[in-house]
């Protein structure tokens, strides 16, 4: 069973930006991006888009793909925390 997976911005923050004592700033100028975008995702309120995972990956933080799965495993527990509708079997209806 998945568990609630923290948000890719809050790892970022604290694995990456504060260990190198960079502010949200130099951190946004580094990865060529506004402070405001940086500070969304960093607070949760953005997420991670494939631009942005290639950014860091150009940037020597992980890969892409790691990025992209975070998001999609944070994105994923989330959604499951939501009533779904009703949904039914696609398979055994005939093909029209």
């Amino acid at each position: 069973m998945m568990h609630n997976p923290p948000h890719p911005g809050e790892i970022l923050k604290k694995e990456v930006i504060a260990p190198l004592n960079l502010s949200v700033t130099e951190a946004a100028e580094r990865l060529a991006m506004s402070r405001v975008a940086l500070s969304r995702v960093l607070n949760g309120k953005a997420g991670i888009s494939p631009d942005f995972a290639l950014r860091l990956e150009k940037a020597g933080v992980s890969t892409a793909r790691a990025w992209l799965a975070m998001q999609a495993n944070y994105d994923l527990w989330q959604a499951m925390q939501h009533k779904q509708p009703p949904v039914r079997a696609l398979q055994g209806k005939a093909a029209s």
